[in-house]
């Protein structure tokens, strides 16, 4: 056991410690257990703080380092005292140095990235949000951060932006992890998925909005749980900030569930948790009727994007059996073939040449006033609930996708080579071709309902030609397809991990600090879930799997922690119980 600090003695920053400084602010960010070990514990003897902190948690390492003499003669170093402003942040690194670590690799892997690919990587889907092709097919809440940062810089400081978001996120997991009582290697391990998957960092510099989507979700959560019972305010400002992650992509509609969840399981007061789920659902609303709200101002319709009526389609049109689907004659034709099908979701959906884009309602038998729209969603509704197990067979299949050890291109879903690095700037014809000497040209659609192609080259305010550094592009791409990504078994672990942790909630004298890491673990494993089984409901890419890195590995921390706790306080009971009984009998024979 450690002994308490004399006066005089010297921090791990290299200060003197007076006397009593050892029992205040400082020694609990030593231990990173923060406020939550103020609960209530069984009678008897109780442990020091080092014991409960460090007992089953592994992070008596950050607690010692804070006792640790500034060097091994145990003298302040001339270096450190002559300049204090230097001794903190070093302190800071020491105590964090596995989060340290890991934040130098993925900075690293981030300036490797931006200096390999100029300007930046373009996808089919940048167009919309640069030149507004395909208009109202998504969502545009993408185009505010985009615009803002292309007014002062160019599309290098957009990916560059990108790269500082995807380290803000990883800080923000561990700091939220500290938080809630999850040991500092536990919380440092939970950032390397977010800070080395090779998927993630081609997305960050990608102009796309899936990285704005993954800073959403983490966001609102982090806000969320920042304290242990949240307050209105809180819960207002968390709401808002998830409920603008719809905006961004409309898969995130589908957040209110968890959020609301949430907040429920926060308990307290009946009252008090109507009234904050309340205010938790009209602020995640507030943000989706703002922009619908403009929307019907701008162009007349009241929605997030035109592709939400049909964005089921490619996926159930690509499983359904038509020779045993009863629909009417007008919707025959929006049946693919068993060749259509085999294109995939993302063919059946956006192909110039599929059923969809070439559905035309039509026939004597259209009831009045049917639109385009309703009928394509009465195709989809038949399906689902005609064939549904070939739906949730489907779904299902996709979604352990995630958890395998290799990743592939199955049958019918979007080439994972789009996700990937190449030692060459990438071609999407007709919509980003590339000539010889690097100059970016695009094939535009500017009206809604498609048209013809209007060809425009990248403005020269937004960056010079393409340019691929060969030396940091063949690197990338050996360490992507050679396993720089999360490996799918791992992402399983973490579910596991997380829902045991979660059921820990559920123990009959489960502690506040349990309890906070049960309700962490309840918050993004449900989160994360959620997200990823209602994108692979529409389509399945490993694209929209990127959420996995923000949601699961927290979970699973918040599982194991919350676990490690569990068979702590089993120890600790019974130790104690005799002593307790002994007070008793005591009492009984007085």
């Amino acid at each position: 056991m450690r002994m308490p600090r004399t006066t005089g003695q010297e921090s791990g920053a290299g200060e003197v410690v007076p006397a009593g400084a050892a029992n205040g602010p400082a020694a609990t960010e030593g231990n990173g257990a923060g406020p939550d070990h103020a609960g209530p514990e069984p009678a008897g003897p109780q442990p020091t703080a080092a014991e409960a902190d460090s007992g089953g948690s592994g992070d008596s390492a950050g607690s010692a380092d804070s006792a640790a003499p500034a060097d091994s003669g145990g003298q302040v170093s001339a270096p450190a005292a002559g300049r204090p402003w230097l001794s903190r942040p070093l302190g800071l690194m020491r105590r964090n140095w596995l989060a340290t670590a890991l934040l130098t690799l993925g900075l690293a892997l981030r300036v490797l990235t931006q200096v390999s690919f100029s300007p930046v990587l373009l996808y089919i889907d940048s167009v919309k949000y640069l030149y507004g092709a395909w208009p109202y097919a998504d969502p545009l809440g993408y185009d505010l951060p985009l615009k803002l940062i292309l007014a002062v810089g160019n599309l290098s400081a957009v990916e560059a932006v990108q790269h500082l978001l995807g380290l803000g996120m990883a800080v923000t997991i561990y700091v939220v992890l500290l938080r809630r009582g999850v040991p500092r290697w536990l919380a440092a391990l939970a950032m390397g998925p977010v800070l080395l998957d090779a998927y993630q960092l081609q997305m960050e510099a990608t102009i796309m909005p899936d990285v704005w989507f993954e800073a959403a979700i983490l966001a609102g959560l982090a806000v969320l749980l920042w304290v242990p019972r949240a307050t209105v305010r809180i819960c207002l400002l968390a709401g808002f900030i998830l409920g603008l992650s719809a905006t961004i992509r409309q898969v995130g509609e589908i957040l209110i569930i968890p959020l609301v969840i949430i907040v429920i399981a926060m308990g307290g007061g009946w009252r008090q948790v109507l009234g904050k789920t309340l205010v938790t659902a009209l602020a995640f609303i507030m943000p989706i009727f703002l922009y619908m709200s403009a929307s019907l101002y701008i162009n007349g319709h009241f929605w997030l994007s035109r592709n939400g009526q049909e964005s089921a389609y490619g996926r159930l049109a690509g499983l359904v059996n038509c020779s045993t689907l009863k629909i009417p004659s007008y919707e025959q034709s929006l049946c693919p073939t068993t060749g259509e099908q085999s294109f995939g979701a993302d063919w059946l959906d956006h192909a110039a040449t599929s059923p969809l884009r070439n559905y035309v309602l039509k026939g004597a038998d259209v009831p009045p006033g049917l639109t385009r729209g309703q009928a394509i969603k009465h195709f989809e509704e038949s399906i689902i609930r005609q064939q549904p197990v070939r739906v949730f067979n489907r779904i299902a299949t996709d979604s352990f996708k995630l958890f395998s050890v290799t990743r592939n291109t199955d049958s019918g879903d979007t080439p994972i080579s789009r996700w990937q690095f190449h030692t060459a700037y990438p071609n999407f014809l007709p919509t980003i071709a590339v000539d010889k000497s690097g100059t970016i040209v695009f094939g535009l659609k500017l009206a809604a309902g498609g048209g013809a192609l209007v060809y425009h080259q990248l403005d020269t305010a937004y960056g010079g030609n393409a340019h691929v550094w060969q030396p940091g592009a063949a690197f990338l791409r050996r360490y992507q397809v050679y396993g720089g990504y999360t490996p799918g078994p791992l992402l399983l672990l973490c579910v596991l991990a997380g829902l045991a942790g979660m059921l820990t909630i559920f123990r009959r004298r489960a502690s506040p600090a349990q309890r906070q890491l049960a309700l962490g673990a309840l918050a993004f494993i449900l989160t994360g879930t959620i997200v990823l089984v209602l994108s692979n409901l529409f389509e399945f890419s490993w694209r929209y799997q990127l959420p996995a890195l923000v949601t699961l590995p927290p979970a699973g921390a918040f599982g194991i922690a919350a676990m490690l706790r569990f068979a702590r306080r089993r120890k600790i009971i019974p130790i104690r119980a005799p002593a307790g009984q002994a007070e008793r009998v005591t009492a009984k024979a007085g």
